[in-house]
């Protein structure tokens, strides 16, 4: 039974990969993965839980090619500056994060909200990494939260539209005095 999940869930992968969340259907993804319509069912409710399945997956690949990039023989800025480059190759490599970053623009309500799922994820993981560099003194005392956001928005460190592009609606501090202060800081630390 497990095998026919891994086909399912393969197939689906490919055909959002190839055509997008929206143009791929259940009936699609059960030919692909030589299964009825109905085994996708017993496995998942619809559409959206398969993508959001696929979502997790998708995850937990980034923060392996993330780990992956650290090396404790270089500094906490070194590390970071590896880890943002780590994530930003394998979101430009990886065929279905490619695909459904373009699908955002069409606007479709399930991609919008995987894809925020995925930005609170690396937005949570480069928060945990700042936390424990905060620990152990590799850092200044910050907001981690505060601090992954900035890293990963700041546009002029890691691309021309910054690591983190879905979900315009996010929050940012009100104390605009404070977010200027801790870009600055940021600046100076990754210059070091």
């Amino acid at each position: 039974m497990a095998d026919r999940k891994k086909l399912i869930v393969e197939a689906a992968a490919k055909s959002f990969s190839e055509f997008g969340y929206k143009a791929t259907t259940m009936d699609h993804v059960a030919r692909r993965a030589g299964v009825g319509k109905g085994t996708i069912y017993t496995f998942f409710k619809n559409k959206e839980e398969l993508l959001q399945y696929i979502m997790e997956s998708l995850i937990a690949e980034m923060k392996h090619s993330a780990e992956e990039a650290i090396d404790e023989r270089y500094s906490f800025p070194e590390n970071v500056h590896h880890v943002l480059y780590q994530l930003l190759e394998f979101r430009f490599k990886h065929q279905l994060a490619i695909k459904l970053y373009e699908e955002v623009n069409l606007g479709t309500p399930e991609v919008v909200d995987a894809l925020h799922h995925v930005e609170e994820s690396i937005l949570n993981y480069i928060s945990q990494y700042i936390g424990e560099a905060v620990q152990k003194r590799d850092i200044y005392p910050c907001d981690p939260k505060l601090t992954a956001f900035i890293m990963c928005e700041l546009p002029s460190t890691y691309q021309p539209y910054g690591l983190i592009e879905v979900g315009a609606s996010r929050v940012i501090p009100s104390n605009d005095r404070k977010l200027t202060e801790l870009t600055l800081l940021f600046q100076e630390f990754c210059y070091l």
